[in-house]
């Protein structure tokens, strides 16, 4: 594989910054990444990008009843050990202790070594020439769980002002069902709360993008030309 290749580079630092390249593709890439400066520069590129959208976040700090309640939950006040009914004594909670530790450790080692991360779906979304106006290339990555959708085209697409693009999920039987509005210029990161549950496991054949007025298809349907298209391989 030419990790030197431009779009190549791009897609997959793109999937590295915004956390969808994971697993085994991802301890891949970060071996490479010192030792391919094209790499590098995408990555440098896409960090400049998208790290300045995180200084919109306000820091959130809980209040403090949270750390009392959870003082309250795991250290109680104790009460003298005569007082104590004989279901609170600590010679029975040590046996119980014991076993539940031997749970905990178990627990432990599942949560040390869980199950390799699927990896993430990259889809190029060519254009169909439906659209004189739309060239080039768009980039779909679809994080493994299928809960995050990440867009970008290659290179910026020219619109007009009353118009905009629609991502459409394109299952193999039924109608087409609409993603969300992208960028014809930047990066589109898809609502996880647009993204059905079907999209990866056989439920979408290929990814779709029309050209539609600046709201949207006004049906549910697309309306415009299919402008790129991109069969969806896991």
């Amino acid at each position: 594989m030419d990790y030197a290749h431009p779009q190549l580079a791009d897609a997959l630092a793109a999937q590295y910054v915004a956390g969808t390249l994971r697993g085994r593709a991802r301890d891949r890439f970060e071996t490479l990444l010192p030792s391919h400066p094209a790499l590098q520069r995408a990555v440098d590129d896409w960090q400049r990008r998208l790290m300045p959208l995180t200084a919109v976040l306000p820091e959130q700090r809980p209040p403090g009843r949270v750390w009392q309640a959870i003082q309250a939950r795991l250290w109680p006040p104790q009460r003298p050990a005569a007082a104590l009914p004989w279901w609170q004594r600590l010679g029975l909670w040590r046996a119980v202790s014991a076993t539940a530790l031997a749970g905990a450790v178990a627990l432990g080692v599942r949560l040390a070594h869980p199950p390799p991360a699927q990896p993430p779906v990259v889809v190029v979304l060519a254009s169909t020439g439906a659209a004189p106006s739309a060239g080039g290339t768009i980039v779909a990555s679809l994080s493994g769980d299928g809960r995050a959708l990440v867009t970008r085209p290659l290179t910026p697409v020219s619109l007009a002002p009353d118009h905009a693009l629609e991502l459409w999920s394109v299952p193999p039987h039924g109608p087409p069902q609409s993603l969300g509005l992208i960028s014809a210029d930047g990066l589109t990161v898809l609502d996880r709360h647009r993204l059905p549950a079907t999209l990866l496991g056989g439920g979408t054949a290929a990814l779709a993008v029309t050209v539609e007025p600046p709201g949207g298809s006004p049906n549910g349907r697309p309306t415009g030309p299919v402008a790129y298209a991109g069969k969806l391989q896991t």
